[in-house]
């Protein structure tokens, strides 16, 4: 670990850091940062976990990862028909600005993430409305145009927190840049890109979620948390005690950092995380279903999980986790690992080896553009697979994107496949993020257009039962994973590493989100 440690103090001097930090300051480090910090306009997840921070959502996720429970909205009813929700607010909640929130900045918010104009590319998690009511300044009634069996656990997400009008309309193109207000335990202070955000206490915040004993306002004056790209330097900043908390060591080293005598190390649980590869099934190459199967089973998860891993992961041959709330049993034999049979079907896709070892096909070589994020296990898991294709003759063109461009590549549209890490909280979460063709452009950069997928989502989501929500959600599950739609890799474990001497953690599944509201962190 020498080789780590080596060259911290020069590190330091990078990050603008002293060997002594500042008593009142909590520290943190993350490997990417993200275009803005307006949770409405994005699916990035380097966007919510700075959002859960300085922004509150109506209901909070309990450490369960499937209970929604009261925050902003202390109580709510449901109507027999699943379609009214009265949600009683509180009434002691004011934004960093100090404006006092009521159900007006409730309805505000949801009308702005539903607006044609915002292009919110994960509205869907609000449900269908048909309409939003204040009858009193602390009461909102949610009319659905129809049930939405997961409303409640959407509505703990990062893309349903509440705004702030004014502060919207004030900062207009650069809401989330250069200044965002929210009625969260933190309050945004400034952000400069791919070098630091700075987040300052909420004095005044006292209604954290009962999953906290501390309910605020949170113990430290502010949070530095620095972007610091380089998997070494992470692990050799975290192990010289250069940073409170951080949730982005590289997964091959957290053995090593947990034999650390400074350090914690905790496993966020449960925790749902696939990384993935998407086919964007309008390109030509990855059209034909059989060309998507081939690449889906010529490569050896278990052993990129092992050599890449080190066992930080399970290798996924499903879309879903089976631990996740309505798995389908029915995907597990979907996927089979088998070299020769996807070598047959390339040859009956009509992709025949070229004199290279290359396949062709009227003149065009089986060479997908493949997009990566240039940040932890991307690159070397992509050079793998790039790998297992070349034995199959396919010839994977990877390419890195910094993290805060990569998102704009991806809406570009140029590529045949991309990969990404997707945190998500049950079947029906990641199914209707993805797979709904009203999510095309993005998130459905699948561009899957298909009416007997959207069908299947439609009823488990109006679905009133458990099991008519878990038997829609397997028919959905069995349609898209037949159509080799994605690349399943592997399941992403994920952990909270910190100082011993800071108290309180304790790692939060939500989308990738571990720190999630940080009141119970002191020294």
């Amino acid at each position: 670990m020498r080789k780590f440690l080596k060259g911290v103090t020069a590190l330091l001097g990078v990050m603008g850091l002293s060997p002594v930090a500042e008593a009142q300051t909590l520290r943190m480090m993350k490997s990417l940062d993200a275009p803005h910090y307006d949770g409405q306009r994005t699916t990035w997840s380097p966007t919510s976990d700075i959002v859960n921070m300085f922004q509150d959502t109506l209901v909070a996720m309990d450490w369960d990862g499937k209970t929604a429970i009261p925050y902003l909205a202390k109580s709510w009813t449901v109507s027999p028909d699943g379609k009214l929700y009265t949600f009683k607010l509180r009434d002691d909640v004011s934004f960093c600005s100090g404006k006092k929130f009521t159900a007006e900045d409730v309805i505000y918010s949801f009308k702005r993430l539903k607006s044609p104009e915002l292009k919110a590319p994960l509205a869907w998690r609000a449900g269908n409305i048909k309409e939003l009511r204040a009858p009193d300044p602390y009461t909102v009634e949610y009319e659905l145009n129809e049930p939405f069996a997961d409303l409640l656990l959407q509505l703990t997400m990062f893309t349903t927190a509440i705004h702030n009008k004014e502060s919207v309309e004030a900062l207009g193109k650069d809401y989330g840049v250069k200044a965002i207000d929210g009625t969260g335990p933190w309050c945004f202070e400034s952000w400069q890109p791919r070098t630091e955000i700075v987040l300052k206490r909420h004095d005044a915040y006292k209604w954290g979620p009962s999953m906290y004993a501390n309910k605020g306002p949170v113990k430290f004056e502010k949070l530095s948390i620095k972007i610091v790209p380089e998997d070494s330097s992470r692990v050799a900043a975290m192990m010289g005690g250069q940073f409170d908390v951080t949730h982005q060591i590289p997964l091959q080293f957290i053995q090593q950092v947990k034999a650390s005598p400074n350090l914690n190390v905790q496993e966020a649980k449960p925790n749902f995380q696939l990384m993935y590869y998407g086919y964007k099934t309008t390109r030509p190459m990855v059209a034909d279903k059989r060309v998507r199967e081939a690449m889906n089973i010529a490569i050896n998860r278990a052993d990129i999980v092992k050599g890449i891993m080190l066992g930080n992961a399970e290798p996924a041959y499903t879309f879903i986790d089976p631990k996740a709330l309505d798995f389908a049993d029915s995907t597990k034999s979907l996927i089979k690992e088998d070299v020769e049979r996807a070598k047959k079907l390339l040859d009956e896709a009509g992709w025949k080896v070229g004199a290279d070892g290359i396949r062709e096909k009227d003149g065009v070589k089986l060479a997908p553009r493949v997009l990566f994020t240039q940040v932890a296990y991307f690159p070397r898991v992509s050079e793998a697979i790039q790998g297992y294709m070349r034995k199959i003759g396919i010839d994977w063109k990877i390419v890195g994107y910094d993290s805060t461009i990569a998102p704009a590549e991806m809406g570009k549209q140029d590529f045949e496949l991309w990969t990404v890490t997707f945190p998500y909280i049950s079947s029906g979460d990641l199914l209707n993020f993805y797979f709904d063709s009203k999510n095309i452009p993005a998130p459905n950069r699948m561009n899957w257009n298909d009416a007997k997928t959207d069908e299947y989502l439609k009823m488990g989501r109006a679905s009133i039962s458990e099991a008519d929500r878990a038997k829609y959600y397997a028919l959905a599950q069995q349609r898209v994973t037949e159509e080799h739609l994605w690349m399943p890799v592997m399941n992403i474990a994920m952990y909270t590493t910190s100082l011993k001497k800071l108290k309180g953690v304790r790692p939060h599944m939500l989308y990738q989100n571990t720190f999630y509201k940080g009141l119970d962190y002191s020294f």
